[in-house]
């Protein structure tokens, strides 16, 4: 798959963040906060763009562990 050069628009960003909590993916709030560690600092995701962002991050760090590990 081909990275993205630039970042969802707020539409795209939103339909995708629909489509993870439809899918159970991903919790409906009103706020979103992730934490990278438990001992690390809290952030607060201010938008679609930022949770679509967050999971694409996610998504890669696991994918390149899985592939270290074969």
């Amino acid at each position: 798959m081909i990275p993205r050069s630039s970042k969802p628009t707020a539409a795209e960003a939103s339909a995708l963040a629909d489509v993870l909590v439809h899918r159970r993916l991903l919790q409906a709030a009103s706020q979103r906060l992730v934490q990278d560690r438990s001992e690390g600092p809290v952030r607060v995701l201010s938008g679609p763009a930022d949770v679509v962002a967050q999971a694409a991050t996610i998504q890669h760090r696991n994918r390149s562990t899985r592939s270290e590990s074969r």
